[in-house]
């Protein structure tokens, strides 16, 4: 009986090549590798996979969960497509995942072993070093590396978890050769190599140190990854920083360098850089340059870097970012076997993107979608759906046009979701039915209950979850955002992470009465017809007790957006127009008590919301046989204002209200809300100019009305900061009514003229703020009408000197071969 330890780099090109001869050479009749034993059963599916891919390892009804990262350059992979290939059992030995999810992982703090290595070698990058002495070399001395790292090992004492894991690889190796079999090959990490290798413990003392461990139920899967998750930058522990490089490093043939540079060039170009074949021959010539001056045996990532930068991009630190993303990380996304198990909601996910043909990539791509397409409306609504689950696949983007039945996606599939949809699996098992439900929990203001087995989804708007380390590392949120999906550190030399788990979810915490209306938003965007009754009564009830204005003001937005869905998507958005009417009313009821007597910093707050309430009136849609036009909000006549006592006031019944034909429109009783309020005293400056923008936009006051508005506020009798900030409130960001209205321009430019020196200083922030929000054109042409204003007169005054423009007029009659008459 022959035992062999490789030990290995994970994820290093140079051990990948190395293992699969060296088990070629061996041709050993079992290998054991460096994994959760539970995952054996899984391995059969490698061969029928697409790397990068992971094992996931989780605890149902908890966000406890741990992945195991593979490349196709890693040397595990390798070791495993080996022996599925050839028929030699393939086994995965390290300390069960039942263990690693159930205890916390810890041990005495050691160096980095290569650091230490590159360090006695006379190196500054670790890297740098495991390139010459072994991704350049074309093969692993596996017994030199034994070696070096039983001299870094001497006088080490393992922590308990890293006492467990090596002690379970020894009783799995023991095993193994107690079945019967030969020739055993062991691929791990290289710092565990000493540990099994040489005098060994007792397997008694093993089995002690096994015995007695805390387990949970552990659920095994395969999920697709990314080299961008994959990179140490992400949160992996035993990652590398350039997997694209190593991808190309293990899959090149010959010539890599040569190889790399045209790749990058062909980046470039498809990015509109002009780069010929003369500059990848530059290019190939710089590199190896620089690594002769080094002393390199082959130019590195460091080398071929810096002739990018120079002769391709020529110092543009943007294009080399460019090609750092996309060739020294790399974009790939894995895929994994149809027969991988997976929970019935990623199964309905997939036969969902295959039906609305999504691609699922990791590269973010842009998708534009025409809602009244029936494909493109099957996409918006899964995509939406989605996001209630907390799977950011797709995130909403600024549509271009202004009609309502576009959309713009940013699409970017991140392996993370894979376990937010096993989070999930308890909610429903197709998206559907899971995104109902999550609907539902978040009206209720709590979690749905997961039950046995059963998982809340997180990453939610309004979701809380809490975590605690968990073993190979401190927890720590994703790069992307999402608890619960980050995988653990690892030790050095690159052992396989024990991964990272987290505490059971937390309770929801009572959503707002703005949060419900956006869920009410969200139910109409996702066609979720099954949950949205409960949610519009759970918003029915949280407006009936919500007594602050503000509250209401927030919501009334998503309310009136999501009325408009019912028509563009086709979903029913029955008693959301009584719903919002409510709203508005009691808005109206309360906003004279809200504007009196607040800070600036609240009137700036209230003037936004203002604006925003003001949009979505507009948007309501008039009851029947009640037109806008209807009512007291008829335009008022030349002179500016309506006649005193028209308008009914706020918070009392409408004269017209009740029901039937004579009921006022919203956008109406709206109005003469804001002119009542308008109208009361001490009103902060900041609203108050804005309220008279807004009923002179809407025809409620006519230019003139607003002038004498304008010059009561800038009289000698208001403190200059006052009347600044009602000019700021007027223009709100917008100049062009100082082009075209010469009146206004005028008061303007008077009151400014008639400050004082002091004055003037006191008030310059408040006009540099409103001013700077103009667009450069707008505070171009007011510069210009002020300038042109006070020339006007003096310019017609002026005679033309005929004499003096005769030479001129001969020459220009000559010219055009114009005979004078």
């Amino acid at each position: 009986m022959s035992v062999t330890v490789l030990g290995v780099r994970h994820h290093g090109p140079g051990s990948a090549r190395a293992v699969r001869a060296e088990l070629a050479r061996l041709r050993p009749d079992a290998i054991l590798i460096e994994g959760p034993p539970e995952a054996d059963p899984l391995i059969a599916l490698a061969p029928e996979m697409e790397p990068p891919v992971a094992l996931l390892a989780h605890v149902p009804g908890t966000t406890r969960s741990a992945f195991w990262p593979f490349a196709l350059f890693s040397p595990e992979w390798q070791a495993i497509l080996y022996g599925t290939a050839e028929g030699v059992p393939v086994r995965f030995v390290d300390l069960p995942a039942v263990h690693t999810l159930a205890t916390d992982g810890g041990g005495t703090a050691h160096a980095d072993p290569l650091g230490e290595l590159a360090a006695a070698a006379g190196y500054d990058d670790p890297e740098r070093w495991w390139e010459d002495v072994v991704e350049h070399r074309g093969d692993t001395p596996f017994q030199t590396i034994a070696e070096a790292m039983a001299a870094v090992r001497e006088g080490h004492q393992p922590g308990p978890h890293e006492a467990r894991r090596e002690a379970h690889m020894r009783r799995c190796l023991r095993a193994a050769l107690k079945e019967g079999f030969e020739r055993v090959a062991m691929v791990c990490g290289a710092w565990h190599v000493p540990a099994l290798t040489g005098a060994l413990p007792s397997a008694t003392a093993d089995n002690a140190l096994l015995r007695g461990l805390p387990k949970v139920k552990a659920e095994l899967t395969w999920v697709p990854w990314t080299y961008g998750r994959l990179a140490s930058h992400s949160g992996y522990g035993a990652g590398v920083t350039s997997p694209g490089w190593y991808h190309h490093l293990f899959t090149a043939p010959d010539r890599p360098v040569e190889r790399w540079l045209t790749s990058a060039a062909a980046a470039l170009r498809q990015e509109g850089t002009a780069v010929s074949p003369a500059h990848v021959i530059e290019a190939v010539r710089l590199a190896e340059t620089l690594a002769a001056l080094r002393g390199r045996p082959l130019a590195g990532l460091g080398e071929v870097t810096e002739a990018v930068r120079a002769v391709l991009c020529d110092g543009d630190e943007l294009l080399v970012r460019l090609v750092q993303r996309r060739l020294v990380v790399g974009d790939r996304l894995g895929s994994v076997s149809p027969r991988t198990p997976m929970v019935p909601l990623q199964r309905d996910l997939r036969e969902q993107q295959r039906r609305a043909k999504l691609g699922m990539e990791a590269l973010e791509r842009e998708l534009d979608l025409d809602l009244r397409k029936p494909l493109d409306l099957t996409r918006s609504r899964l995509l939406h759906r989605l996001r209630l689950l907390g799977v950011e696949w797709g995130r909403p983007g600024e549509a271009r046009g202004r009609g309502t039945f576009r959309e713009v996606w940013h699409l970017a599939w991140r392996p993370e979701y894979d376990l937010v949809l096993i989070e999930s699996a308890a909610l429903g098992t197709t998206v559907e039915s899971a995104a109902t439900q999550r609907a539902r929990a978040l009206a209720r203001g709590a979690s749905a209950p997961s039950g046995p087995g059963g998982a809340a989804a997180h990453g939610s708007p309004g979701s809380a979850a809490r975590g605690r380390p968990r073993p190979g590392g401190a927890a720590r949120p994703s790069a992307h955002g999402v608890p619960g999906a980050t995988p653990g550190g690892a030790t050095p030399g690159g052992a396989t992470p024990g991964g990272a788990a987290f505490g059971g979810t937390a309770p929801e915490p009572a959503v707002s009465l703005a949060e419900l209306a956006g869920l009410v938003e969200r139910c109409l965007l996702a066609d979720l017809g099954g949950a949205l009754p409960q949610v519009l009564a759970a918003l029915s009830d949280r407006a009936a007790l919500d007594t602050d204005v503000t509250h209401l003001m927030a919501a009334l937005p998503s309310m009136v957006r999501a009325q408009r869905y019912g028509d563009v998507r086709g979903t029913p958005a029955d008693g959301l127009e009584a719903i919002a009417e409510s709203m508005l009313d009691r808005i109206r009821a309360g906003l004279p008590a809200a504007v009196t007597g607040i800070s600036d910093e609240a009137a700036a707050g209230l003037v936004g919301q203002l604006e925003a309430v003001h949009a979505a009136v507009a948007l309501l849609t008039p009851p029947p046989g009640n037109p806008a036009s209807s009512g007291p909000g008829q335009s008022p006549a030349d002179g500016g204002d309506r006649q005193p006592g028209s308008p009914p006031q706020p918070g009392a019944p409408d004269a017209e209200a009740p029901t039937g034909r004579g009921r006022v429109a919203a956008r109406e009783r709206w109005l003469a809300t804001l002119r009542a309020v308008c109208d009361r005293p001490r009103l902060h400056a900041l609203i108050e100019g804005r309220l008279v923008r807004l009923l002179l936009d809407a025809g409620e006051l006519t230019p003139s009305g607003a002038g004498e508005r304008m010059a009561r506020s800038m009289s000698r009798g208001n403190p200059p900061a006052r009347a600044a900030a009602w000019v700021e409130g007027f223009m709100a960001g917008k100049g062009l009514l100082l082009v075209h209205d010469s009146r206004l321009l005028t008061l303007v430019d008077d009151w400014l003229t008639g400050l004082t020196p002091e004055e003037f200083t006191g008030v310059l922030p408040l006009l540099r703020r409103t001013f700077s929000r103009f667009e450069a054109p707008e505070r171009r042409a007011i510069g210009q009408r002020v300038r042109a204003s006070g020339g006007e007169e003096e310019g017609r005054r002026r005679q033309v000197d005929e004499g003096r423009a005769a030479p001129a007029v001969r020459t220009v009659e000559m010219i055009l071969g114009v005979a004078r008459g």
